[in-house]
């Protein structure tokens, strides 16, 4: 069905390309220089450590073993090292837009405003543990990584020819956490600091009980500012003034609210570097902004835009038949998603008293029939979510609790519901497809609400001390309006004044800001490797972050304490373990009501492009904007055809 907000906040950590939650290590023999040897100096005088640990200089950096590429590598192996450049690739956003500075709090930033700005490293498609140097050439670290050290590639340079340096880097850091989105302070809270040892090599340095593992990858992935330029302007503000970047694109275009488009540059310094060959090839990128799916959809049929990923089930069905596609102009087809589908539902706030009883969150959760939704609403075409890693057998939990998970779970267990050790893994119980009111569902509901004191009062609505038992749903999506109301239906007749607020995009986005709501949909990309980031959706350090991404407020020491346990995992089975042990627990907690996935994207274009895949795209993305390119032959065929 629709996956809410085509702009979804994803759950990664910025990258110039790809999704750099990624890691590995892997060694560069090549002799250290006199200044490399100077900096390994200062780093070992700052630690102490030279006899016990052994330092590893590499040009990438992985959390578990070693990276799939050698420090020659000429590129990677999912890209055509001959594609073409030129072209346009154009799709689509939901909502508005007021800014091009995607890292501050005020204003709603337009897609694609993080091209501006390289990292240190960056990761690919195909490995989720591994990130390789982009503007650092390579790094060095301790064993027990308390430290991080980056060389930096001196041809490094911003749009306007400026140098870029270390002081850049340390600027970039400093700002983000003085006047960047809250989270950052969340993000960076066991990072000491950062120095510029000289204009080509900065050092990170990690408190020694933090998130270890991660933070090489933190300090990586690390939008980098020019300091000169914002000694002039003011970073905290939100503007539609290009900042300078020294990323593979500038601005071309921008029309605020409506669109924005841009230009590769061809003077871009880190085109031919390995991570970047043939990626990169469209010479504009645009984006074109409406209000809802459907307008969207027509917009793309009359071909305002050229690329569209479908979310919505009915439109998918029912909608493609029209000339330019039956004509052989366009093209329509699924991939299959080689990641976690994405962490999507309704989310309680368990911030308001009213959600703190658990046995109140699952009877709500079991009013909304997903089942006959799926029959009604979605043609079939998709599955329930139950798991927070949907998608990912290696990190979802399953059946009882084995003994390593009890393991973990064990010494936390004053923390968690009894369910988490008694009962399987929790999963939503499955409603008649038949009948938005199964009845059997919502007597269990009500005996639950029963239980928790919410008594049916005279006029059929539930009360406890009092208080009538309510339930805004928030929406800004209209074409989430047929879910919402069937959903509606059913809470009332448990008894539960519930409503469906539909408003628009900037109302949502500032209520959701300030945790102004009762239950909101949204969805989280996570990653494969998942580590100290997870702080910031389920960490108690986050519950009243402004703008954060921990909806349900969250605030449970246990969890806290599994988090933890996560970011310190030695390997990949460790890590595994302690995820699923995570998700199961979240699962019993029912934060959220689960809505649906499928792993799989649906898409259309217009028949312009080409790619290095033919079916089966890299694991991790679709990865059309960055390894498709511009087929100038498929072009020509439409213009001789009056399409284009």
């Amino acid at each position: 069905m629709l996956r809410p907000k085509a702009a979804a906040r994803p759950f990664t950590r910025p990258a110039s390309q790809a999704p750099a939650r990624a890691r590995s290590v892997a060694f560069d023999v090549k002799p250290i220089a006199t200044g490399a040897l100077l900096a390994l100096g200062l780093a070992v005088l700052a630690t102490g450590a030279l006899a016990e640990q052994e330092v590893i200089k590499a040009h990438g950096v992985s959390t578990f073993g070693e990276l799939k590429y050698d420090a020659d590598f000429p590129h990677f192996d999912y890209v055509n090292p001959e594609a073409p450049k030129g072209g346009e690739y154009s799709s689509w956003a939901f909502g508005t837009f007021d800014s091009l500075s995607p890292y501050i709090i005020k204003g709603n930033a337009a897609a694609g405003s993080s091209l501006f700005f390289d990292t240190l490293l960056t990761g690919n498609l195909e490995e989720p543990d591994a990130m390789y140097g982009l503007v650092a050439h390579t790094l060095e670290y301790p064993e027990n990584r308390e430290w991080v050290i980056f060389h930096m590639r001196p041809e490094a340079k911003f749009s306007d020819g400026s140098q870029l340096t270390a002081h850049d880097v340390v600027f970039s850091y400093d700002v983000l956490l003085e006047k960047g989105q809250p989270r950052y302070k969340s993000l960076f809270k066991d990072i000491i600091g950062a120095e510029a040892i000289d204009d080509y090599t900065v050092k990170f340095t990690f408190k020694p009980d933090g998130a270890l593992r991660e933070l090489l990858m933190t300090a990586g992935g690390l939008p980098i500012f020019s300091k000169a330029y914002y000694e002039t302007v003011d970073f905290a503000e939100s503007t539609l003034e290009p900042p300078l970047g020294s990323g593979p694109y500038l601005l071309d275009k921008v029309d605020p609210g409506r669109s924005v488009s841009y230009k590769r540059r061809d003077d871009y310094w880190a085109k031919d570097l390995p991570v970047n060959v043939g990626t990169l090839n469209f010479d504009v990128l645009k984006y074109e902004y409406f209000g809802d799916y459907l307008s969207a959809f027509e917009a793309f049929k009359a071909g305002a835009y050229t690329y569209r990923e479908e979310f919505t089930s009915k439109t998918w069905a029912t909608a493609y038949d029209f000339p330019a596609l039956n004509d052989g102009y366009m093209i329509k087809e699924t991939l299959p998603d080689g990641r976690p589908t994405g962490t999507q539902g309704f989310w309680f706030n368990m911030r308001r008293d009213k959600f703190q009883d658990p046995r109140v969150r699952e009877a709500l959760g079991m009013a909304f029939n997903f089942e006959w939704s799926n029959e009604s609403l979605f043609y079939g075409l998709y599955g329930r979510t139950d798991s927070f890693w949907e998608n990912s057998p290696t990190l979802q939990a399953s059946g009882m609790p084995p003994a390593e998970e009890l393991a973990i779970l064990e010494p936390l267990r004053e923390y968690f519901p009894e369910e988490v050790f008694t009962e399987e893994a929790f999963t939503p119980a499955v409603s008649k497809s038949t009948d938005l009111a199964d009845r059997r569902a919502l007597r269990r509901a009500g005996k639950l609400l029963d239980e928790a004191g919410w008594e049916v009062g005279d006029d059929g609505l539930r009360y406890k001390d009092g208080q009538q038992l309510t339930l805004e749903i928030l929406n800004d999506v209209p074409g989430y309006d047929r879910i919402i109301n069937p959903y509606v239906e059913n809470l009332k007749r448990l008894g539960v004044a519930a409503v469906h607020n539909r408003v628009d995009a900037a109302e949502a986005k500032e209520r959701e800001k300030n945790y102004d709501y009762d239950m909101v949909t949204q969805r989280f990309v996570m990653s494969q490797t998942p580590g100290d980031e997870l702080e910031q959706l389920f960490g108690s350090a986050t519950v009243d972050t402004v703008g954060g991404y921990n909806m349900a407020g969250l605030n449970n020491e246990g969890i806290d304490k599994l988090i933890d346990v996560i970011a310190n995992a030695k390997s990949r089975e460790e890590l595994d373990v302690a995820v699923r042990a995570l998700d199961r627990v979240l699962r019993a907690m029912h934060i959220w009501v689960p809505q649906w996935y499928k792993g799989a994207h649906n898409i259309a274009y217009l028949d312009v492009y080409s790619r290095p895949y033919t079916d089966t795209p890299p694991p991790l993305s679709i990865g059309q904007t960055s390894i498709w390119w511009w087929d100038e032959d498929k072009a020509q065929r439409l213009r001789d055809a009056g399409e284009l």
